[in-house]
């Protein structure tokens, strides 16, 4: 690449780092004033109007029932599960906390690969794996207080379920790659989701006191769906054009510590000193969990 070239990548690189980091504490945000399922709603259906004006200008994709019966499985999962448990996992975990969680998405995926695809792991990301839980553990123990059923541990619950939605989806989103563009599965799944949460936004909507609305809970849901829907996907998409996804999954690294900056300036979070360094832990756990295995140790294997 030209320096040009990488010059944009790694501004691309780092805005989607940046739209996504923020995206927990807009969230939180605009919980505030709107319920889960309305939010999510609102968030897709935005997107949805962007995606389907862009796949009219790159090539709707053909779909069969052959075909689409996997994409409708899959998006079950991913917005489905993955967005409604995050969402309602928010409403009563901190920002902060919930990024690290989401941050050991990987490990997971590594995890279902070696059991379910037979994948073969190096040792050191069997160590990954097993710090990730033991950082996991300080993240949702830690606190200052315990957490009683419908408190901070029912929050944390809610978080790995999405974890493990968003993991099962990366497992089984290999296969559509070979009859689908990343473009076309990206909006395809933003579409589903928002035909998906309809019925769910129409129960909710009438909770929504709309005179109490804020203006940060507008602007929050407006933000959620340019940045971390849309601009966020196509700076990502655009990166991984340029360099292999390997160098550029360890940018995404950094996700947590732009939401626990962010929420400490905007919304006051603080995490316990166990948790601040239950934080590090899933942090060095995500990087040893995905050393790559070298072709010549594959061929060994």
């Amino acid at each position: 690449m030209t320096d040009k070239q990488t010059l944009y990548t790694y501004t691309a690189l780092t805005l989607a780092v940046i739209f996504w980091g923020f995206s927990f504490i807009a969230t939180k945000i605009a919980l505030e004033n709107f319920p889960p399922f309305c939010l999510i709603f609102f968030r897709f259906a935005g997107a949805s109007i962007f995606f389907i004006f862009l796949l009219m200008r790159t090539g709707i994709p053909t779909l069969t029932w052959k075909n689409l019966k996997p994409l409708l499985f899959i998006a079950i999962f991913q917005p489905g599960l993955y967005f409604s448990f995050e969402t309602v996992g928010l409403q009563y975990s901190s920002a902060t906390k919930v990024s690290l969680i989401i941050a050991t998405i990987p490990i997971v995926v590594l995890f279902l690969s070696a059991i379910f695809l037979k994948e073969r792991i190096k040792i050191i990301n069997i160590a990954g794996i097993i710090l990730s839980i033991f950082g996991v553990t300080l993240l949702v123990f830690g606190g200052r207080t315990p957490s009683g059923p419908g408190g901070e541990l029912s929050g944390d619950l809610f978080v790995l379920g999405a974890v493990f939605s968003a993991s099962i989806y990366m497992i089984m989103i290999r296969s559509l790659g070979k009859t689908f563009s990343p473009v076309q599965i990206t909006a395809m799944q933003i579409i589903f989701g928002a035909i998906l949460f309809f019925p769910a936004f129409l129960f909710t909507m009438p909770k929504i006191q709309w005179s109490t609305v804020t203006a940060n809970a507008y602007s929050a849901v407006i933000a959620l769906t340019i940045f971390s829907t849309i601009g966020a996907f196509l700076c990502y998409n655009y990166a991984l054009t340029k360099i292999p996804a390997t160098q550029a999954a360890v940018c995404l690294n950094a996700i947590p510590l732009i939401t626990a900056g962010g929420a400490w300036l905007i919304l006051g979070e603080q995490l316990t000193p166990i948790q601040f360094a239950g934080g590090a832990v899933v942090i060095t756990a995500v990087y040893l969990a995905n050393i790559p295995v070298s072709p010549h140790s594959r061929k060994d294997s």
